[in-house]
C-alpha cells in the first residue's frame, strides 16, 4: 500500500519516524496520564477507562494521532509534567485545531522542561480516518506527516 502525505501547522517542530497510536474519542489528560505519574512509573500506560483506544496501551514514546484533548484545567500542567519526567509520546498530532490547554501544555514543557516532544494540528479528519495504531508516521520538520504502510 502506498504511503499517503498530510499537512498540518508545527506547533512544536522536530523530526522522527515512529509508531502510530490512534485515538478517536477526545484524550483525557489527566485520567490517561495520571495513575503511571503518580507512581513515577517508567513509561506510561493508558489509564482512562473510558478511552478504549488508549487504555492498557503504552504511550511513551509513540506517536499519539487524536482529534483534541478534553478533560480539566489540569490538562497543560499535566502534559508539562510527564515531558518534564520524560515520560510523554514522542509527537501528538491533532487532526482538529489544538486547544488552549493542550497548546499550553506542550509550549511550556518545550521551553521549560528542553522536551522535545513534536505537536502538529490541523492535519485533518482524513487524516484520523486513515492512520491506523502500528503504522509507522514520519514526521518532517516543516508539519509534513507521512504514514506509511506495508
Amino acid at each position: 500500500m502506498a504511503d499517503k502525505t498530510f499537512y498540518g501547522r508545527v506547533l512544536c517542530s522536530g523530526e522522527i519516524t515512529g509508531e502510530a497510536l490512534v485515538t478517536h474519542g477526545g484524550l483525557n489528560t489527566l485520567a490517561t496520564f495520571q495513575k503511571s505519574a503518580l507512581k513515577n512509573a517508567k513509561e506510561i500506560i493508558g489509564s482512562d477507562q473510558n478511552n478504549p483506544d488508549l487504555y492498557g496501551k503504552v504511550i511513551t514514546g509513540k506517536i499519539l494521532c487524536l482529534p483534541n484533548t478534553i478533560g480539566s484545567t489540569t490538562g497543560g500542567m499535566v502534559l508539562q509534567t510527564v515531558c518534564s519526567m520524560k515520560l510523554n509520546p514522542s509527537a501528538m498530532l491533532f487532526a482538529n485545531e489544538i486547544d488552549s490547554l493542550a497548546a499550553s501544555g506542550v509550549i511550556l514543557a518545550k521551553y521549560w522542561e528542553n522536551s522535545t516532544m513534536i505537536a502538529i494540528d490541523k492535519l485533518g479528519k482524513e487524516f484520523l480516518d486513515y492512520v491506523k495504531t502500528g503504522d509507522t508516521i514520519q514526521i518532517k520538520l516543516d508539519g509534513t506527516v507521512i504514514v506509511k504502510r506495508m
